[in-house]
């Protein structure tokens, strides 16, 4: 497989060629938001200089085109993740849209008091609080699949969970603060052998490796653009057809209607009847512009390109003095998540800060997994295909520099 040619990619991205306190910038908090290509910045200054307009309901030229722009990103997101039909594909301001989407929709219609919603025990804050909120007003209960101290999902636990009263599943791909690839083919055929159904939690995969919702037999799949290398405020929710038909809308209002009147409302088909309003037009097509950047490089090369990054920065940081890895699963995806002895990480992060090092401190919103491991948060570098060997090795240095400072 060809290897990525990181100097010339890297000349895509004008940010990486910015200075932090008169420093190189590192950038290693790609799990936070990934930066954003030439090629997706020239498209969203196109849509604005060019054919700027409103979509579906205009006659005029400008609304045609950006309806037909719109559209094809949304035939782009199809292809990219193997869709049946760019029907099932709903635009929606990101991951945390999508899955309060279906937790509404799908609860309001399936949940009853009793009932159950099964998550995992490493889930980010988006699929732990929609489902508590939604539990809360069914009358349902949160139940939780453990894992264990390398933050592996205990999934011999995974049967005696999956029990009559599970209305759905609801778990994350990749851990964002652990890195786990988690076993969701073997989870997704047991929840279905008792006819459960399964929504994915994509943003910390969909940008690292192929996925293929119809080879998954996934139900529900959500991610977000900005992680993908395109722009803030759009994401996209995956649903089978069947599903999206069956379900409530979440939002009423404008394009998600065929006709109204003042006694009753009849729905627009898929996929305008969940997306209500004037919708992110200028990010749908800039996540299009994205997706085509990554297909041109391809994932799989994406995927061995990353997961040298990530094997080279364990081996070079096991060396630092003190140093403890937080998630140590062996399928793993673009994330070190580590402590240094008692120090705390906002002020490991302050002093990398300073060395033109980005990286993420803190929880990550993942408190219970915080928790769990009996740490107030962790520090996080994660990786994409445009870092080096090098940035790692100005990590390493500067995580041992900033260390001798702290410990005096």
């Amino acid at each position: 497989m060809a290897r990525l040619d990181t100097d010339r990619i890297r000349k895509d991205f004008p940010i990486l060629s910015t200075t932090i306190y008169g420093k190189p910038l590192v950038y290693l908090d790609n799990a936070a938001t990934t930066q954003k290509p030439v090629q997706v910045l020239d498209m969203l200054e196109q849509y604005y200089r060019e054919y700027n307009s409103n979509v579906h309901r205009g006659v005029h030229l400008l609304s045609q085109q950006a309806t037909a722009a719109y559209e094809q990103a949304r035939k782009k997101v199809a292809a990219f993740i193997g869709a049946a039909e760019s029907d099932e594909v709903i635009f929606t301001k990101g991951t945390t849209d999508g899955i309060n989407l279906v937790a509404s929709s799908y609860g309001r219609k399936y949940l009853q008091p009793g009932d159950s919603v099964l998550i995992s025990a490493m889930e980010h804050h988006s699929n732990i609080v929609p489902w508590q909120m939604i539990c809360e007003e069914r009358g349902a209960v949160l139940k939780v699949i453990p894992m264990d101290k390398n933050g592996v999902l205990k999934l011999d636990e995974l049967p005696g969970l999956l029990d009559e009263k599970v209305k759905i599943v609801s778990l994350t791909y990749v851990s964002n603060s652990l890195g786990t690839v988690n076993p969701v083919h073997e989870v997704i055929s047991q929840a279905h052998a008792k006819n459960i159904p399964v929504l994915l939690d994509a943003a910390q995969a969909v940008q690292h490796f192929p996925i293929d919702v119809q080879e998954l037999d996934v139900d529900f799949l959500v991610f977000s653009g900005h992680k993908l290398y395109g722009p803030t405020g759009i994401g996209v929710l995956y649903g089978k057809s069947v599903w999206l038909n069956d379900l409530p809308p979440y939002q009423g209002g404008g394009d998600m209607i065929k006709t109204v009147t003042f006694a009753k409302t009849v729905y627009n088909v898929l996929p305008y009847k969940f997306e209500a309003g004037t919708p992110d037009i200028s990010g749908a097509v800039g996540l299009g512009k994205a997706i085509d950047y990554i297909t041109e490089l391809g994932l799989d090369t994406i995927r061995e390109q990353e997961d040298m990054l990530v094997q080279y920065a364990l081996t070079e940081m096991a060396a630092i003095p003190g140093i403890r890895f937080i998630g140590q699963a062996e399928k793993r995806s673009s994330v070190v998540s580590f402590l240094i002895n008692d120090i705390h990480p906002y002020d490991l992060g302050e002093l990398l800060d300073k060395q033109g090092i980005a990286i993420r401190t803190g929880h990550h919103c993942t408190e219970p997994v915080m928790d769990y491991f009996g740490i107030p948060g962790t520090c996080r570098a994660s990786f994409a295909f445009y870092n080096t060997t090098e940035e790692i090795d100005l990590l390493v240095a500067g995580i041992k520099r900033a260390a001798a400072i702290l410990q005096g």
